[in-house]
């Protein structure tokens, strides 16, 4: 979980230096594919959890 939050808070460390910075949009890009990645990362870490949890 930590490494989910570390990489949420790089994105959007990336994405905001990308909005203010003139001439470094391209770190508004590297955010958000960095945001979806750690979406997507997040949703096949729950939807692995949820198949492995044992019936009560």
């Amino acid at each position: 979980m930590s490494l989910f939050l570390a990489l949420i808070i790089v994105a959007i460390v990336l994405g905001i230096i990308g909005v203010v910075a003139d001439g470094l949009l391209f770190l508004l890009f590297i955010g958000i594919v960095l945001f979806v990645a750690d979406l997507v990362y997040l949703f096949m870490r729950t939807r692995r959890s949820a198949r492995h949890r044992p019936v009560r």
